[in-house]
């Protein structure tokens, strides 16, 4: 009998973390981050970190694990859910994944088998590449070689751009493609996944006042405090919304006004992007929150009837 599996996601700042907090209260669950910035130490105003008043009593998982210099990539996640989805299991409760990194979720969700060394002699040579040029080069060329899966990747993250060029020169095959093979898999897991949206500009003002609120909670001196530290910028943790933008305005590259700005435009073609990725997801149930009157526990009524009847 395969073990219950609930999957709360969708754009931005749309209110994940908030309703899987209450859907953990009411069906006896543990939350599993699936966001692949959380899971820093020290980086918590600028990934909006679920605080200890907002977790409420729930456990969370992959949330102040690593080092902001430590990598972390789509094998590690996997390996660490599966182990949280597995303790959770042994006290007898339900996990639930919540966070708008969709790679991760598909990983774990179809227990993706690809190799965990891939090439590192492409690897190396993609890094070295944009160092000397520029990620931008290299994007440039994901869009050429797989114009789908650019479609999905914010141009900033090197490391998912990397990874696709480097499939694409191992194997021949779009990494578009076998994401598609991946999802065609059975799930180990009797899950039920949920997409939540709302209306665009409602989901747009919510970013803007999300980042606002980062600024006044001390984005600024967050990172200012990473990078006295000596956490390097190009450091895969550094490459996030957010705290690129900050750390041109405090290398006076622009303005912090500019940097704001950059921030809620990044975030919302970032939102734009999780959402063409679950629109390609299989057995997905989106759920409009102005079906519902933007009103959680008719949300969470709706859900627990299909997680206990189908």
């Amino acid at each position: 009998m395969k073990n219950k599996l609930i999957i709360i996601t969708g754009p931005t700042a749309v209110g994940k973390t908030a309703l899987s907090v209450k859907l953990a209260k009411r069906i006896n669950g543990e939350i599993i981050s699936a966001d692949s910035m959380q899971i820093y130490k020290g980086m918590d105003i600028g990934t909006a970190k679920v605080t200890s008043s907002e977790a409420d009593g729930i456990k969370h998982y992959l949330v102040d694990v690593l080092e902001p210099t430590q990598d972390f990539n789509v094998f590690e996640f996997k390996k660490m859910a599966k182990e949280a989805c597995d303790t959770i299991n042994a006290k007898g409760k339900i996990p639930i994944v919540a966070g708008g990194t969709g790679f991760y979720i598909r990983a774990l969700l179809y227990d993706a088998d690809f190799e965990e060394t891939g090439d590192i002699g492409i690897r190396k040579r993609l890094e070295k590449e944009a160092h000397i040029h520029g990620g931008e080069m290299l994007f440039d060329r994901l869009k050429e070689v797989d114009p789908e899966y650019s479609l999905t990747v914010h141009p900033n993250n090197l490391k998912r751009v990397i990874r696709a060029l480097e499939y694409f020169e191992q194997t021949g095959e779009r990494f578009s493609e076998y994401n598609r093979r991946l999802g065609k898999k059975e799930s180990p897991y009797d899950f039920h996944y949920y997409v939540l949206t709302d209306d665009r500009e409602v989901m747009y003002s919510n970013i803007d006042k999300r980042v606002d609120k980062m600024i006044t909670q001390g984005l600024v001196d967050e990172v200012k405090n990473l990078l006295e530290k000596g956490i390097s910028p190009r450091n895969t943790s550094m490459q996030a919304i957010g705290y690129k933008e900050i750390t041109e305005y405090l290398e006076n590259r622009c303005t912090l006004d500019e940097a704001v700005a950059s921030i809620k435009q990044n975030t919302r073609h970032y939102a734009k992007r999780q959402l063409t990725w679950f629109r390609k997801e299989k057995a997905v149930c989106f759920i409009d929150k102005r079906d519902f009157d933007r009103d959680d526990e008719k949300i969470l009524d709706h859900m627990i009837g299909e997680i206990y009847n189908g």
